[in-house]
């Protein structure tokens, strides 16, 4: 697979919706994750990062223009141990409850299926990073419908092992804008991670590139694969 420019790619779709980067640093020392959310209705935009323990959240930024909480309010990140857990939903609760019983991360999303927001039906994207005994390793799942058939779900789960210094895969879960929306297609895609400047410039590179109008919130972790100590930036359009 040719390795892209991140940056480029989410210049050249001004709505790629939710997105999640998960990869290793320049220097090979880091484990990277990024995710941020976008939106085009009110409800949508209506809403903040905050750091919630090791973790995150999403609420509303004004309270009083809440009209739906049901597919916006969740915790994306969770940290399980050794193991992060980013996803675009509640099935990061679903994924840390089952592996906190001993279950993968495979079968706890067997649970689930993509979102019931008809006609768009969204693609439900998750991913894992797993840090221990100074070796990383991560995994990546999108549920999505067939071709917008609801009795119909696809399951697609990507394993990446000893992953390449300066490379990420990257999953979102629209193609582009439309109506309805059309989903993410593919594998994962591969992109260069270019973090020479830190987590800040990796950070403000990634807001920079997202469509000023859509974009809504950006989270970016940086993990000490040797120590576990990790690091974060939230970017928030509401303020």
């Amino acid at each position: 697979m040719k390795k892209i420019s991140l940056e480029q790619d989410l210049r050249g779709n001004s709505y790629p919706g939710r997105g999640i980067v998960i990869g290793r640093s320049d220097d090979g020392k880091k484990a990277v994750a990024a995710y941020f959310i976008m939106g085009r209705s009110e409800n949508s935009r209506n809403r903040i990062f905050v750091e919630e323990g090791d973790g995150l959240r999403t609420e509303a930024f004004d309270p009083a223009k809440l009209t739906d909480p049901s597919l916006i309010i969740y915790a994306p990140v969770r940290v399980l141990g050794n193991k992060t857990i980013v996803t675009n939903g509640d099935q990061t609760d679903t994924i840390f409850d089952y592996m906190d019983s001993q279950q993968t991360f495979e079968q706890s999303l067997r649970t689930r299926k993509f979102e019931p927001d008809s006609p768009n039906y969204t693609p439900r994207i998750s991913g894992i990073m797993h840090i221990e005994d100074n070796k990383y390793n991560f995994a990546m799942s999108i549920l999505k419908s067939n071709n917008g058939d609801p009795d119909s779900c696809i399951r697609y789960t990507f394993a990446y092992e000893n992953p390449k210094a300066g490379e990420a895969r990257f999953i979102h879960t629209y193609m582009g804008d439309g109506n309805p929306l059309p989903s993410f297609e593919g594998e994962p895609k591969l992109v260069e991670i270019d973090d020479k400047g830190g987590i800040d410039a990796f950070a403000e590179s990634i807001w920079n590139s997202l469509n000023e109008d859509n974009k809504v919130s950006l989270f970016v972790r940086f993990i000490d694969i040797e120590t576990g100590n990790f690091e974060s930036r939230i970017i928030n359009k509401n303020k």
